[in-house]
């Protein structure tokens, strides 16, 4: 197996900076809906992209997406764990952040995870179950799982996968969208903070084990994948998406930079638009240049980022490779137009969606909400007590 080199030479920011989603279209899809976000330390930065492009239309800044469990990033009140605890990189770490517009019609809130189900993953299912029914949960945790919980990591994580999706399907009412963020590629070297100190020394030192990392993170992603498809949850391929990206990845071989977050944002907000069936914005792009940039992608035809055959890519595992241009007019119905790749979990029906769009296809798992309150009038009865820990990425 090849698996796509860091680029050596320094970054540079993307040719073009036009972004696919302005923030008042991103207020408009979002509108009065509950997104929760789940995951370590690339799925907070998913976190902050998307509170940040709530509210105006720019970039994260280097700072931010290094930020350690700050009281505030842009309006949004840490609400435990981080600075309010003791900063570490143990697996005991606690992050809980929470954005609510100032109009009340936007409610983000984002939970920490350094396993993809425990019985901290319960007490987050809890507190879904009895306050306002999330529109929209979006989870990843992979790396944490496979370099912290012994030798049988791989083994555990397929069972714990397991055991999240079906909880999921238990606790999440029908109308609510579940996508699963497929892991990101990682570097030939991996120096991110949730290796322990002695772990990191041998993976520096000795290439072949950070290989196998890499190597657990793709069969990771291929279970990850089938197992939410099982479930009838959706999953964009991250890994996919961003393989040629390398030059927007961080030299620590797990973090990405501000414009790659950015590209990241726009490829979640077009999956979760076609599938609420909500019509995407359409832009003149400069000499026919479609979306994402060209220049966004370090390509080179020697480097094969694929998965092997029997890790899922084969013609016969129902992935959707390439990304495609953003709908232009054309005689499909409305709301049927084909999406950006992503492997899909469930036919694309719908009936219980926000937007009250009907779908094709079968039938769909028909749930009631647990709650129909306004998302600005809820307010936690209870949060957890504030959990010592530092921002393990």
């Amino acid at each position: 197996m090849v698996f796509c080199l860091e680029n050596e030479e320094a970054r540079r920011p993307l040719g073009s900076t036009m972004v696919q989603f302005q923030a008042s279209e991103v207020q408009q899809l979002l509108h009065n809906k509950f997104v929760v976000i789940l995951g370590d330390s690339i799925q907070r930065a998913v976190y902050k992209d998307l509170v940040l492009l709530l509210q105006k239309d720019s970039l994260l800044t280097a700072a931010q997406l290094k930020a350690k469990g700050e009281l505030s990033f842009e309006q949004d009140q840490l609400m435990a764990g981080g600075q309010l605890g003791e900063l570490h990189n143990g697996t005991q770490y606690r992050e809980v952040r929470q954005f609510c517009s100032g109009s009340g019609h936007h409610l983000v809130r984002f939970y920490f995870l350094t396993r993809v189900y425990s019985e901290y993953l319960e007490g987050i299912l809890e507190e879904l179950t009895y306050g306002p029914a999330p529109d929209l949960v979006i989870i990843n945790s992979c790396l944490w799982d496979l370099s912290r919980y012994g030798r049988c990591s791989m083994e555990s994580y397929r069972e714990n996968l397991e055991r999240v999706f079906m909880r999921m399907d238990q606790v999440l009412p029908d109308s609510c969208l579940l996508v699963w963020n497929m892991a990101m590629p990682l570097g030939e070297r991996v120096t991110g903070g949730f290796l322990l100190p002695e772990m990191l020394h041998f993976i520096t030192q000795l290439q072949p084990l950070a290989g196998s990392l890499r190597r657990d993170v793709v069969e990771g992603n291929f279970y990850s994948a089938t197992l939410a498809g099982d479930h009838c949850f959706d999953v964009l391929d991250l890994h996919f998406h961003f393989r040629h990206a390398v030059q927007h990845r961080h030299r620590d071989g797990v973090h990405w930079d501000q414009h790659a977050h950015r590209h990241l944002s726009h490829l979640l907000l077009t999956h979760v638009a076609d599938a609420w069936g909500v019509e995407l914005p359409k832009r003149d792009y400069p000499h026919g240049q479609p979306f994402p940039p060209h220049e966004f992608f370090n390509f080179n035809p020697t480097e094969d980022c694929s998965m092997p055959p029997h890790l899922g890519c084969s013609p016969g595992v129902n992935f959707v490779p390439g990304p495609l241009p953003p709908p232009v007019p054309s005689p499909i119905p409305h709301g049927q137009h084909r999406g950006l790749a992503v492997h899909r979990g469930m036919p694309r029906c719908i009936h219980t969606s926000p937007y009250h769009v009907p779908r094709t296809g079968a039938p769909c798992r028909q749930r009631p909400r647990h709650s129909d309150r306004l998302i600005h009038t809820y307010k936690l009865d209870k949060w957890p007590p504030p959990h010592s820990g530092t921002w393990p990425g």
